[in-house]
């Protein structure tokens, strides 16, 4: 049976809100949580963008939930630091956070002052960064010449089980590629083919583990209400790679400015009847995901949480 998940979104709300809402969202019968991890928001509407490592430690210890967290290593972070960080908090929560590694993008890692890599150099670094990553975990001193460079770097705080790393893919080709190395597999809602075709080619690939999925969604008790809060918030997340792996907030702001409300229900799932986010839900329990994040898009998550938690959760765990 799939578990069902909290997102909490840093680049939208301030994280003592966020921490307040994966609280609230446990009492209401969510069964997991799952953090982002920018440095800067999509677009300057939504205005938010809390360390999600320091966030991670309070919301490990204000809850009994599992946590997630989507990173990328290679650039912004040294994979070395992401290892530490991993192992502490692991050390400290046991069996509790996984992270989920991606490439990246240019609107967090630009900060850095370094150039931002061609794709196909961003996919050879984050493979680095996995093996390095490990060889930490294992209680290797790690030296490394490559895209990323490490110098006999060792973690002297082990947990005694290593952290699961979890591939981050969009595409089908990016799913067939992380069952080399992933503990498992995130993805986010899509329609349902495609979705199937990543689930397919990552378990015909090879892959093990988890299937997770992040489910943007906008929620309200009006459709018109719903909408309108999906086309505030996330109409800048509407464009797909390469557009979103390479812009800044600023050029999203710019280019979102076209963006019709109707054009948002392509990657957000709209809709004020709880019975239709049960059958999406259930729709993609079915295509064999195991642990689905629920996101919705709006600032205010307590009314949300509060109807999802008693009218749709039970619903989908009968």
């Amino acid at each position: 049976m799939a578990v069902y998940g909290l997102h909490a979104s840093h680049e939208q709300i301030h994280p003592a809100r966020l921490l307040d809402a994966v609280r609230r969202a446990e009492e209401a019968g969510f069964g997991a949580a799952m953090s982002s991890d920018h440095f800067a928001p999509w677009t300057s509407a939504q205005g938010e963008s809390g360390f999600a490592w320091s966030w991670l430690g309070a919301a490990l210890q204000a809850t009994s939930l599992g946590f997630g967290v989507v990173t990328a290593p290679g650039q912004r972070y040294h994979p070395a630091i992401t290892a530490q960080a991993m192992a502490t908090l692991s050390a400290m929560y046991p069996g509790r956070l996984w992270a989920a590694l991606g490439t990246g993008e240019a609107s967090n890692e630009h900060i850095t002052g370094d150039v931002w890599p061609r794709k196909d150099v961003r996919t050879a670094r984050l493979r680095e960064c996995v093996d390095i990553i490990r060889a930490l975990f294992a209680g290797e001193e790690v030296s490394h010449d490559g895209l990323v460079k490490v110098d006999r770097a060792r973690l002297w705080t082990l947990p005694d089980t290593s952290p699961k790393l979890f591939g981050a893919a969009v595409s089908v080709e990016t799913a067939r590629w992380c069952a080399e190395w992933a503990d498992g597999l995130i993805t986010i809602n899509a329609p349902v083919e495609h979705l199937r075709s990543m689930v397919d080619a990552y378990r015909d690939a090879g892959g093990r583990g988890q299937l997770a999925l992040q489910v943007h969604l906008s929620w309200a008790p009006s459709e018109d209400e719903a909408l309108a809060v999906a086309h505030e918030q996330w109409r800048g997340n509407v464009f797909p790679p390469p557009v979103c792996w390479d812009l800044l907030p600023a050029h999203f702001d710019e280019i979102s400015r076209f963006v019709t409300p109707e054009q948002v229900r392509a990657s957000v799932n709209v809709s004020a009847d709880l019975g239709q986010h049960t059958a999406w839900l259930r729709e993609y329990a079915d295509l064999g995901f195991d642990l689905i994040q629920l996101h919705h898009v709006g600032t205010e998550q307590d009314a949300f949480i509060d109807a999802f938690g008693a009218r749709v959760l039970g619903e989908l765990c009968d």
